[in-house]
């Protein structure tokens, strides 16, 4: 779980970062390249958030479990 988390994290910085320094050294005119920056910055950002709440629910799914686990050890 933790490892997929820094994984996604990693990915999606990698990803900003490319297209931040892609962007910016585009031969597109100040205007659209602050344009452009704008729309990547607000994909990255609903895709971090989507990653978020991919781990969330990872998170409850194995505390789910977890108690769902140690009810049955408890009660056994």
């Amino acid at each position: 779980m933790r490892t997929t988390l820094k994984v996604a994290i990693g990915v999606v910085a990698g990803v900003a970062t490319g297209a931040v320094l892609g962007v910016l050294f585009a031969p597109d005119k100040g205007k659209e390249t602050r344009r452009k920056i704008i729309e990547k910055e607000k994909d990255l950002v609903k895709n971090l958030k989507d990653k978020m709440d991919e781990a969330g629910a990872m998170v409850a799914d194995i505390k789910a479990d977890v108690r769902r686990h140690a009810d049955r050890i408890y009660h056994n």
